[in-house]
């Protein structure tokens, strides 16, 4: 199998830096940043302060200050949102038009400039500004989007903004929070329901036959309801889905559906005690 390199136009950046950048966002983000070295990448959420999930966003790290890898149609929203926390904290937040690719397949080493993906090694890499390699095959977003899917991996189209928790987005087997870091937006919250186990719902892949059913249709365990469709292709979607309810067939829009268990969603999606 060879690597494909995709470039990802539903992606921005954002740069911060200046003398308090580290602090600042690391008071701020699920994501430990005060350990993270140049050119390393860690996934993060922002939260509300009621710990509900506003942003993801991957935080990389450079020779001065750090890149913010958000979602580009909500750039915007991620700045503003920044702004309202920088009080007298001594950082410059400005938008960035480096362009952000993704690098997946077989390639056990990128090379200088890319970044693994925190989430899963399966997912490949995150490039910044930079060129295809050499002998890989050139696609569309849609294929990096059809990879991730496959690994039943969520991404942003699933979990909205203030909707959910991160746990619920799985943030917490995807290595977007780190529960010995402190004090951020949103972290009483979150680490409760951590630490008391609990988590009701969860997001995970499903499989069926044909079209995805409609974004927000039911998912139903007999007749009772067992969660709903989130984004999806052919064969595959995710599902925000009751963990207590998902042991047994399930449908939607009158179709079989059937959980897939990926290795890294793990015991996670055990019904709760």
């Amino acid at each position: 199998m060879t690597s494909t390199f995709a470039a990802l136009p539903s992606r921005a950046l954002i740069a911060v830096q200046g003398p308090d950048w580290r602090a600042f966002l690391h008071g701020l983000l699920s994501q430990d940043v005060e350990t993270l070295k140049p050119g390393e990448a860690r996934f993060a959420g922002l939260l509300t302060p009621q710990g509900r999930l506003l942003f993801d966003m991957f935080v990389v790290a450079r020779a001065e200050g750090a890149w913010l890898d958000v979602e580009a149609e909500r750039r915007t929203a991620v700045m503003q949102r920044l702004a309202m926390y920088r009080l007298r904290a001594k950082v410059e937040i400005v938008a960035d038009e480096t362009p952000v690719a993704g690098l997946f397949g077989d390639v056990a080493d990128a090379g200088e400039g890319w970044a693994l993906d925190p989430r899963l090694s399966d997912l490949g890499w995150r490039g910044y500004g930079l060129a295809p390699p050499a002998g890989a095959r050139i696609a569309a977003e849609d294929a990096y989007d059809a990879h991730r899917l496959a690994l039943g991996v969520p991404g942003p189209a699933d979990w909205g903004s203030d909707r959910i928790y991160p746990i619920e987005a799985d943030f917490d087997l995807l290595h977007g929070i780190d529960f010995k870091k402190g004090c951020f937006v949103g972290q009483e919250t979150t680490s409760r329901m951590k630490r008391r186990g609990q988590v009701k719902s969860r997001m995970a892949p499903i499989t069926f036959e044909g079209p995805p059913p409609e974004p927000g249709g039911e998912v139903l365990a007999g007749e009772r309801r067992a969660g709903e469709v989130l984004s999806g292709r052919d064969g595959v979607a995710i599902a925000l889905l009751r963990l207590d309810r998902i042991s047994g067939p399930l449908t939607a829009e009158g179709r079989a559906m059937r959980v897939l268990r990926p290795s890294w969603l793990g015991e996670a999606l055990a019904a709760p005690t």
